[in-house]
């Protein structure tokens, strides 16, 4: 297998993941990535380092994440975010990855958005955990640290790929980790 497809699947699977925390970051990144030539996008994705796709990607991801530091505000974004994060996965996985054959691209593209799905249904169980426990006091605290880490990865997963993935793994294990097991309290 090819090294420069290797590390082309480990940006993808980093920035599906960072969706799952914030819908439109991780393609502005991406976009920007591309318009700056730091990496290549297939010719079906070029459009996300296009102008109009940079200021509505920017716009989006400046409105997303202010509007997240508002406790009711963040659960209407968490379920709007169960359709686009998924969806925006999807995109920045097949943007690196577009001269996958069909089959294979479609596949990768399905669990990318599955494991956004999971990432965001963790992090909105957490955010509901946050607001019966503190009535959202502490929801703007856990929305600046989801911020560092969707920045943090999806940097990572545009400029050093292995490490991103090496992150990634490790945040999951950690979040795996903490997790009870079935019937503890």
């Amino acid at each position: 297998m090819d090294a420069s497809l290797v590390l082309a699947a480990m940006t993808g699977i980093t920035l599906a993941a960072a969706c799952g925390l914030r819908a439109f970051l991780p393609p502005l990144a991406l976009g920007l990535a591309a318009r700056f030539g730091v990496l290549q996008l297939g010719p079906s994705f070029a459009w996300l380092s296009s102008d109009p796709a940079l200021v509505a990607l920017g716009l989006a991801t400046v409105v997303e994440i202010a509007a997240d530091k508002f406790p009711i505000v963040d659960h209407a974004l968490d379920v709007a975010g169960t359709v686009l994060r998924p969806a925006a996965a999807a995109v920045v996985a097949l943007g690196v990855l577009p001269h996958l054959p069909v089959p294979i691209g479609a596949l990768l593209a399905v669990a990318c958005s599955a494991g956004a799905l999971g990432v965001h249904a963790l992090k909105a169980k957490t955010r509901l955990g946050s607001t019966a426990l503190t009535l959202g006091h502490l929801n703007p605290l856990l929305s600046l640290a989801e911020d560092g880490v969707t920045l943090a990865l999806t940097a990572a997963a545009v400029l050093i790929p292995l490490a991103a993935f090496a992150l990634l793994l490790g945040i999951l294990w950690l979040m795996l980790r903490r997790r009870p097991a079935h019937g503890e309290a």
